[in-house]
């Protein structure tokens, strides 16, 4: 039990900090930190889509694409808190 709540304390954690981070991050004059972790996202869906090819063994286009699509979530979030976060620059 107690594992389990320190598990959803961690999670929540990091459920909150990432987008706090992304907004830290997208705040920065330059604009290459604010692209850091939509691009770590972009890159974690990339092995997702990889390992449904490599587990279905072959190209299952429906669940390929269905992981493409699912596993690109956080990278739209974390992009458009970027670019809310740099309508100031502008």
């Amino acid at each position: 039990m107690l594992l389990a709540s320190r598990t959803l304390i961690l999670m929540l954690v990091l459920l909150a900090g990432v987008p706090i981070l992304q907004a830290f991050l997208s705040r920065r004059e330059s604009r290459w930190p604010g692209l850091v972790l939509p691009l770590l996202t972009f890159l974690y869906s990339l092995v997702m889509v990889c390992s449904v090819t490599a587990y279905e063994g072959g190209i299952p286009w429906g669940p390929l694409l269905a992981s493409f699509v699912l596993g690109n979530i956080p990278t739209a979030v974390l992009l458009a808190i970027d670019a809310a976060c740099r309508e100031k620059f502008r």
